[in-house]
């Protein structure tokens, strides 16, 4: 079934919108709702490797999981799962993610893939695109593409993959302002790339990253609310975000662990941050699938994936009983309301296979589900809390406060 484009912003509204129409936070919710109509993220900003430590994936696992930008869908891949429901309540991403899947089966080689992903800013993208991939996309996934947007200045939408897709977006156009409001203080962030160890890493951030974060500007960025959309931070995820201090001293933490926790050779969040791209010639740190040794079995594998514009819930409640075996459900549980997140957890605990793990971050620190959930639903599952702890500190995007892996219990 494919659903319209009113019937996909109706289930966006649904997710976002708390409030009444005419007060502040409700305002501020039909505002980020238009944001997220749109494509939000070319890269997901989730860590690939953690979720896949944390899952534990083996060839009898179905996985479901919110589709987001597609890089750990498909990096889910390397670890020979036997089927992958990807579910996302944007029809831009759920187009992003056929794109890719397509392409890894059509494309002639990891070049060609590592070109149009990895690189993405080459013309001979879009050839590729017109002769190799479009002829076997979905018909509504092909429609996105090729629409045209005042966004793009009339072009198709494809044409981001021969202009740096990774400027794209509303996650990179966000970063792209913050470059340009660094090089106004005289701070260039690219400079951080040329750092050879941590130390210097450490050095550069604070000499120039930190003193930042006093600027008058920049403190009034940070205290509202509007001009953190763009990190796709919503209504409902700023307080928890916040968690009673003042936020730019939390988001400066957040870019502290970014640009010096994890060395340059190792965290790829760090490039596509302070370089608006991966590092040339596919010469540094890439997620999972667009590794060269990963391409082959990225390929053979991508027929057990299947994109659906659907929210978890949904798509879960149409499921049998005792029949899925791992969830991903990035930071979406930071945007819902009580009742929205007991409705998630009665329909994974029904689907779920003994054993099963959920996996999860979340704004704050701690896990978001005691004092939320019934206690008789989450007297079921078991909280790997050390563990969970411990890929907190791992994660190398660096910009969430917790990572939580739950077991079901026997």
């Amino acid at each position: 079934m494919v659903y319209s484009r009113a019937e996909s912003h109706s289930r966006l509204k649904q997710a976002v919108r708390r409030h009444r129409a005419l007060s502040r936070e409700g305002l501020l919710e039909r505002l980020f709702e238009k944001l997220f109509r749109g494509l939000v993220y070319t890269q997901i900003w989730e860590d690939p490797e953690i979720d896949l430590e944390a899952l534990a994936l083996t060839p009898d696992c179905h996985v479901v999981a919110i589709a987001s930008g597609g890089c750990n869908v498909l990096s889910y891949l390397t670890a020979d799962p036997g089927r992958i429901t990807a579910l996302d309540l944007s029809l831009a991403h759920v187009a992003l993610n056929r794109l890719k899947l397509v392409a890894a089966v059509r494309l002639p080689s990891w070049h060609a893939f590592y070109q149009f992903f990895g690189a993405a800013d080459s013309e001979a993208n879009l050839r590729a695109y017109d002769r190799l991939i479009a002829p076997h996309l979905d018909p509504q996934s092909r429609t996105y593409w090729e629409g045209r947007s005042l966004q793009q200045l009339g072009r198709r939408r494809i044409s981001i993959f021969a202009r740096n897709a990774y400027r794209h977006g509303v996650l990179g156009r966000f970063i792209g302002i913050a470059h340009v409001a660094a090089r106004a203080y005289g701070v260039d962030l690219r400079q951080l790339l040329s750092a050879q160890s941590l130390e210097e890493q450490r050095r550069f951030f604070e000499t120039m990253l930190a003193p930042l974060f006093d600027k008058p500007a920049v403190r009034w960025a940070t205290a509202n609310r509007l001009s953190l959309y763009g990190l796709g931070i919503p209504p409902a995820q700023y307080e928890a975000l916040a968690g009673g201090r003042d936020m730019g001293a939390v988001l400066r933490d957040r870019v502290e662990r970014l640009a010096c926790g994890f060395s340059l050779d190792d965290n790829y969040f760090a490039w596509q941050a302070f370089g608006r791209a991966y590092a040339g010639d596919a010469s540094g740190p890439l997620p999972p699938y667009l590794r060269q040794k990963e391409f082959d079995a990225v390929r053979r594998r991508v027929e057990r994936v299947e994109v659906m514009n659907r929210s978890v819930t949904e798509y879960l409640a149409a499921c049998p009983a005792a029949s899925r075996d791992r969830y991903v459900l990035l930071d979406a549980q930071d945007w819902m309301t009580d009742d929205q997140l007991n409705a998630l957890w009665r329909e994974i605990t029904r689907t779920a296979r003994s054993g099963a793990r959920v996996v999860f971050r979340t704004a704050a620190e701690p896990s978001l589900l005691p004092g939320r959930l019934d206690p008789a639903l989450l007297a079921r599952w078991r909280y790997e809390e050390e563990a969970s702890r411990a890929f907190t500190l791992r994660d190398r995007s660096a910009i969430y406060g917790g990572f939580h892996l739950y077991v079901l219990e026997a």
